[in-house]
């Protein structure tokens, strides 16, 4: 259900100059935006979203050239090569014929016959099906790598191998391949052959114990942060990677593990337990406990605000509060003080907010440059004007929905920006297209390698 009216007035969604005008997102989709088989229908949950502008036409592209063979799926791998595509890398997808990407079957929500999340994380892809248990579906996979600058995998440990997929196997025929592993546990030592989750390594480095409330159990991140971090690095090693190679004249392997990305999030907690000893806990929303950061009540609805210095303190109580007895106070008259006395200047804090309506709060917060925001769904968040105003949502082609969400890079680049986006492949859709334009294969050769079981079941569509 939609959030309309004063509801979004609260949370500062009907308020941005110039956004007056614009359609929330909480409406259907128009009837075109949903095909499926010939047959047109509304989507029962999904939001209208404005078509994406295309980028000048003249504008080059930061990876133009780049060749990616991408044997990932689910989250982390996916994601790296996702960024890659975006900024015009040729991206091909391998799966397995029988189902493809494991995400393709999530339950999130789904579209045309593909879900969410998959289109989420396999945007701007060439996507093939191969059967690496066929002996030319191995044989295309390694011309591919033949040909690549970078490839980036993320199978269980020795499955790559198993195949001779593997880097120490391909290498001496292309010794200019960036190869990427992405693993649990990383590819060496004990742990090398275990798997592993995003959650498991949360759960394992330590960094879900900093998440939730002392009373409480650890609690996972609502998205995958340990899967998106990691898909991150993988995309800056490889990245480095690729500078090291115009210097050197040759590639390298290159890896990240969830786990060691997980205990790298652990961040400066992490760092104080090793100075310390002090094995760290959980503090909700207010970070050591702090009574000035966090989420507070106005009389219609929360809000989450972040005075984290002696400065912010100070136009805090003064200017928004009006209760300079705050600085005054020698139980809270610094840093180290209202941390020792938080429950007690929380309470007087709370009761004060408590006291008026959070436009009014927001208003006075705002003008004493204190930050502070509205505490949104995503729903919410996504109708805002911070999101609106900076065309961070809009709708591409598919080829069996119509038409698709999509949700832009967080990265922006003025001379090289991304590439018009493609909508995630269907299971194999580029299959043909790829033996063709890649390794130039010709018709007769396709029609070949499919009778002979390359592709599995899949029939290769262009």
């Amino acid at each position: 259900m939609s959030v309309t009216g004063p509801a979004l007035q609260n949370r500062g969604l009907a308020s941005a100059t110039g956004l007056g005008k614009r359609p929330l997102i909480g409406e259907w989709w128009p009837d075109s935006a949903r095909r499926n088989n010939g047959e047109t229908s509304k989507m029962t949950a999904g939001p209208h979203l404005p078509e994406r502008a295309p980028r000048a036409k003249d504008q080059p592209t930061a990876l133009d050239g780049l060749l990616v063979v991408d044997f990932t799926r689910v989250v982390a791998g996916p994601a790296c090569t996702q960024t890659l595509a975006d900024f015009g890398a040729e991206v091909i997808k391998i799966e397995n014929p029988d189902g493809g990407d494991d995400t393709r079957a999530y339950e999130h929500a789904e579209i045309g016959g593909e879900s969410a999340a998959f289109l989420s994380l396999n945007r701007n892809k060439h996507g093939i099906a191969l059967d690496f248990t066929n002996p030319k579906g191995l044989e295309i996979a390694r011309a591919l790598i033949a040909k690549a600058d970078v490839v980036v995998e993320n199978f269980s440990g020795g499955v790559m191998k198993k195949y001779g997929l593997d880097y120490d196997s391909v290498v001496s025929t292309n010794p200019r391949l960036v190869y990427c592993s992405i693993s649990a546990y990383g590819r060496k030592g004990a742990f090398a052959l275990r798997p592993g989750f995003d959650p498991i390594t949360q759960s394992e480095s330590g960094f879900m114990s900093l998440n939730g409330f002392p009373d409480g159990e650890p609690v996972r991140t609502g998205s995958p942060i340990v899967d998106l971090a990691t898909g991150m690095s993988a995309c800056n090693v490889i990245l480095m990677a690729l500078l090291a190679r115009e210097r050197l004249g040759r590639g390298q392997r290159v890896e990240v593990a969830l786990i060691d990305t997980a205990v790298a999030m652990t961040g400066f907690y992490g760092m104080a337990y090793l100075i310390s000893g002090n094995n760290p806990g959980r503090f909700g929303n207010s970070p050591n406990g702090s009574p000035t950061v966090g989420v507070y009540h106005a009389s219609d609805g929360p809000f989450y605000m972040a005075c984290a210095n002696d400065r912010l303190y100070r136009r805090l109580v003064t200017e928004v509060l009006d209760r300079h007895d705050l600085v005054t106070d020698p139980d809270f008259s610094h840093r180290r003080a209202r941390t020792a006395n938080r429950e007690k200047l929380r309470t007087i804090i709370a009761g004060v907010f408590a006291t008026d309506t959070i436009e009014n709060w927001m208003a006075k917060m705002k003008k004493a440059n204190i930050p502070v925001g509205y505490l949104r769904t995503v729903e919410e968040g996504f109708n805002a004007p911070e999101v609106r105003g900076r065309d961070r949502l809009s709708r591409i082609p598919h080829p069996t929905a119509g038409a698709v969400p999509n949700i832009e890079t967080p990265l922006n680049m003025s001379l090289t920006p991304t590439i018009d986006p493609v909508a995630a492949p269907l299971l194999g859709q580029h299959t043909k297209q790829v033996l063709r334009n890649t390794l130039g294969y010709d018709d007769r050769r396709i029609t070949e390698l499919a009778e002979a079981g390359a592709f599995g079941k899949a029939v290769p569509t262009r």
